[in-house]
């Protein structure tokens, strides 16, 4: 298989640490969405990342619907978005992270890509606010010893994946000590060599 998209998007590092958690083996091409825009769209027509170039040949985009066919392949014993009665849990966090992760995304390009002199302050505002409130909510939860319990799960990747990408990017949305939850669960996160082969 070959995974399209740079370690830098959250999103794409989210695949990356899944697939070698599973022990799966990939090219990685690290392509970023604006530099790189023309090499990507043979694989995704909006230029996005990340994109999964299966043994067949067919392409995935979008990385919910990339790890919910790696779950497939694995099987529900060993995917990491459970069965049962926890999978609300699971998916629940999963989607406050991928949430968060999008308006952390949108409040950098903002502040950071925009001429300063066309930022809309009112707007960057809401986003931060956003990701703030995303953030508050995620570190609510508890850790025994992950977010759903004894086993690492997507809930526990996905917010480790979140927290950390904030604090590289946008540092004043994650100051030291507002989030124990999430720097104890990235902290325990980044002991595993699927995190540490992904570092950027």
């Amino acid at each position: 298989m070959i995974l399209i998209g740079s370690y830098e998007s959250p999103f794409v590092r989210r695949v990356a640490v899944t697939m070698l958690l599973y022990g799966m083996t990939y090219e990685h091409r690290p392509y970023n969405t604006f530099p790189d825009r023309e090499r990507i769209r043979p694989f995704n027509p909006l230029g996005r990342i990340p994109a999964l170039v299966l043994d067949d040949g067919d392409v995935l985009t979008d990385s919910g619907v990339i790890l919910d066919h790696l779950d497939q392949l694995v099987g529900p014993e060993r995917a990491l978005t459970p069965v049962g009665p926890a999978r609300r849990s699971v998916n629940q966090i999963v989607a406050l992270a991928d949430g968060t992760m999008d308006k952390y995304v949108a409040a950098y390009y903002e502040r950071n890509k925009r001429p300063e002199a066309f930022i809309y302050q009112p707007w960057l505002e809401h986003l931060e606010g956003q990701v703030a409130a995303g953030l508050a909510a995620l570190d609510a939860n508890s850790l025994t010893p992950w977010l759903c319990g004894e086993k690492l799960t997507q809930a526990d990747v996905s917010t480790a994946i979140a927290i950390e990408a904030i604090r590289f990017d946008m540092a004043h949305l994650a100051p030291a000590g507002r989030y124990p939850t999430l720097e104890a669960l990235a902290a325990q996160a980044a002991k595993l060599p699927a995190f540490q082969q992904t570092v950027f």
